[in-house]
């Protein structure tokens, strides 16, 4: 306490002087029109620097629960595409409806649901992207799982409570029914294990005459992707003069480096459609 009597004692002048500044230019600001809005606009251009780095620093330690709505707010907009309804046969009746009708007599088959993502490889021959997200939440097997931007990133092939494992496209057992968008010619994407930032399409027939540049979607043969989904372009033909068919290499869509929120897409009727495509020997 003593030290800081004695530091205003020894710059009194200062203090006094300063103290006669503010009040001096209080008194010409309040009395003079031309002064006052000479303060005004530096008083105002101060607090908007000030409120500027405030709101840049707030932006920035917000940003976690930012993406987490604006997650949620893509995954309510993706549940309303229309390519995500499948018409509703009104000419039969039942007397229990699984899946729901809208008013215009159509019903959903696939759902969105985001997850965010705890854990990623990408480096290994066989790649797992795993999300806090499970059973409790409304998570199956076989689930599809795409990136923010609508790009696909594998299948759920493990379940717990509140976590799911997803199969990568990066894992050398992948295959994921894929077409060209050009002529809507079908093959089968896979992964060599080598690049992580390119895909193999292979089955492509010759008589496609595929170009560089041409995108590759997935295709409706399908039972967990929905169709016309991203999955890259080409970037070089292979062929092999004793085959009817091309290989593809594909340059990946999606980013597996930076995966944060993914959404995982359950197909209703997928059951259905895998129990017919189950070959004739597994019925016998």
């Amino acid at each position: 306490m003593k030290n800081i009597i004695g530091f205003i004692r020894h710059n009194l002048t200062f203090f006094s002087f300063l103290i006669l500044q503010i009040v001096s230019l209080v008194i010409l600001s309040s009395y003079s029109k031309s002064h006052e809005v000479f303060f005004g606009g530096v008083t105002n251009q101060a607090a908007g620097n000030i409120n500027r780095y405030y709101n840049n620093w707030a932006y920035f330690f917000n940003l976690k629960e930012t993406n987490a709505r604006l997650v949620a707010e893509n995954a309510a907009l993706r549940n309303r595409l229309a390519q995500d309804f499948v018409a509703f046969d009104t000419s039969k009746k039942s007397a229990t409806l699984v899946l729901k009708r809208d008013s215009l007599e159509k019903i959903r088959k696939f759902y969105y649901y985001p997850a965010k993502v705890v854990g990623n490889t990408f480096t290994l021959q066989k790649n797992y992207v795993w999300v806090e997200r499970g059973a409790k939440q409304g998570v199956i097997k076989d689930m599809a799982a795409i990136s923010p931007d609508g790009s696909i990133v594998g299948v759920v092939v493990e379940v717990n409570d509140n976590y799911s494992k997803i199969m990568s496209l990066l894992h050398r057992n992948s295959k994921v029914s894929a077409m060209l968008k050009r002529d809507k010619v079908a093959g089968s994407i896979e992964w060599d294990g080598s690049d992580p930032n390119v895909l193999v399409l292979k089955n492509i027939s010759k008589s496609a005459a595929p170009k560089i540049g041409d995108t590759v979607l997935t295709s409706p043969y399908s039972s967990n992707f929905p169709s016309q989904l991203m999955i890259g372009k080409v970037i070089s033909i292979i062929k092999d003069p004793a085959s009817n068919f091309l290989t593809l290499n594909v340059k990946a869509a999606t980013n597996f480096f930076n995966l944060e929120y993914i959404y995982l897409v359950e197909n209703k009727r997928m059951t259905e459609q895998k129990q017919l495509e189950k070959p004739e020997a597994n019925n016998e």
